[in-house]
C-alpha cells in the first residue's frame, strides 16, 4: 500500500476581524484596490500596508483552498498544481481559519502567509484540519462567499489507516511509545467509533456543514484513490474547476519503481515528495478490517447521496 502516500485555539474571535456576508467577492481578477479595501475593514489594526514585491508581485487573499482531508493526498494535489505556471501556492499548512490565535490575527497576518504573486496568478494555500473543523466553513465564507474549494478525498478506511501510521512514526521519530491501531480501533471487542481517525473519514456530516455555506458547484471533490494511480487525469479536472488553461501534461508525471508511486518532471527537473510519504500501512487483521468497512458502508452512500457522485470505496 506504500503507493498511497503519494497523496499522500482558546480565545472567542472578535466580530470586527471578518465582515458577515460581505459584499466584494474576491477572485483572481480582483483589483488591489479592492482587496486593499477589505483588509482595511476586517484588519483590528489601523497600520495595514501592502506587500508588493519590486517585481510588482504582491501578497494576495487566496482565491483557492485545500480544505481537506487530511491523509487524503493534500500535500500531493498541492505539488501537483504548483506544475501551473498560473499558480503561486503557500508553502505551508496555515491553520488560520481552525486555530483561535491565529484567527485572532486578523486577515493582514493570513495575507502575509501567502506567497508573493502576479496579478493573473491564483494563490492557493492548503490546510486539511479545515474540512472537518465546524467553524471553518462560516468564516471561509465570511472572507469570500466565492472562493474555489478543493476537497480530496479517499476510501475512508485507508485514510483511517494512513491517519494512525502518520502519528505512529510521529512517535517513533520522538523515541515515544505509541500503542498499536488494534487498542485505537476495538474497544469492549466493538469497533471504537470515538476514535478520532475514523470520525474524521464520516466524509458527510463534514460535508454538510460546507454546504451550508458554499454551493457544491463550488467545491471540487478530487479523487485521491485515481490520484494515486493516474494523476494526470485528476489534475486536468482541477485544472477546468480553476478555470485555468491547460498547462500541466502526461509528461509531468512518471512513476518511480523504487518508491512505487508518481513522482514529477517539471522543465527537466524531477523531484518526489518527502520520505515520509509512502509508508506502509500497519498489519491489520482481516475481520477487524470488515468491521472498518462495514462501518462505513452507510456514510458512504449518504456521502454519495450528498454530492451526486459515487467512488470506488469498500
Amino acid at each position: 500500500m506504500a503507493a498511497f502516500l503519494l497523496g499522500a485555539v482558546f480565545l472567542i474571535v472578535q466580530p470586527q476581524i471578518v465582515p458577515s456576508r460581505p459584499a466584494i467577492n474576491l477572485n483572481a481578477e480582483t483589483s488591489q484596490s479592492v482587496q486593499r479595501e477589505l483588509l482595511k475593514k476586517t484588519s483590528q489594526k489601523n497600520d495595514f500596508k501592502e506587500n508588493i514585491h519590486s517585481n510588482g508581485s504582491c501578497q494576495q487573499l487566496p482565491q483557492t483552498i485545500i480544505i481537506g482531508v487530511r491523509k487524503g493526498g493534500t500535500r500531493a494535489l498541492l505539488e501537483m498544481l504548483s506544475l501551473h505556471p498560473d499558480i503561486a501556492a503557500a508553502e505551508s499548512e496555515v491553520h488560520f481559519f481552525d486555530w483561535e490565535d491565529h484567527y485572532r490575527n486578523g486577515l493582514q497576518w493570513y495575507i502575509n502567509q501567502m506567497p508573493f504573486s502576479y496579478s493573473h496568478q491564483i494563490t492557493v494555500e492548503k490546510t486539511p484540519a479545515y474540512f472537518t473543523s465546524p467553524k471553518v466553513p462560516e468564516r471561509v465564507y465570511n472572507m469570500n462567499q466565492s472562493m474555489r474549494l478543493l476537497l480530496i478525498l479517499r476510501d475512508p478506511s485507508e485514510r483511517v489507516l494512513s491517519d494512525y501510521t502518520q502519528v505512529f512514526y510521529n512517535h517513533m521519530q520522538k523515541h515515544k511509545p505509541y500503542p498499536s491501531i488494534e487498542q485505537f480501533l476495538i474497544k469492549d471487542g466493538q469497533l471504537n467509533v470515538d476514535y478520532k481517525a475514523i470520525n474524521r473519514s464520516l466524509y458527510y456530516i463534514h460535508m454538510q456543514n460546507w454546504l451550508k455555506y458554499f454551493p457544491l458547484d463550488h467545491i471540487h471533490i478530487v479523487d485521491g484513490d485515481k490520484l494515486i494511480k493516474d494523476p494526470f487525469p485528476e489534475i486536468e479536472k482541477v485544472e477546468r474547476f480553476l478555470k485555468l488553461s491547460p498547462q500541466i501534461n502526461a509528461s509531468n508525471f512518471y512513476f518511480n519503481k523504487t518508491k512505487g508511486f508518481y513522482c514529477l518532471r517539471d522543465s527537466g527537473r524531477e523531484r518526489c515528495l518527502h520520505e515520509s510519504k509512502g509508508r506502509a500501512h500497519p498489519q491489520v487483521d482481516t475481520r477487524l478490517l470488515e468491521k472498518l468497512h462495514e462501518y462505513f458502508h452507510e456514510p458512504n452512500k449518504k456521502f454519495f447521496e450528498l454530492v451526486g457522485r459515487t467512488f470506488d470505496w469498500h
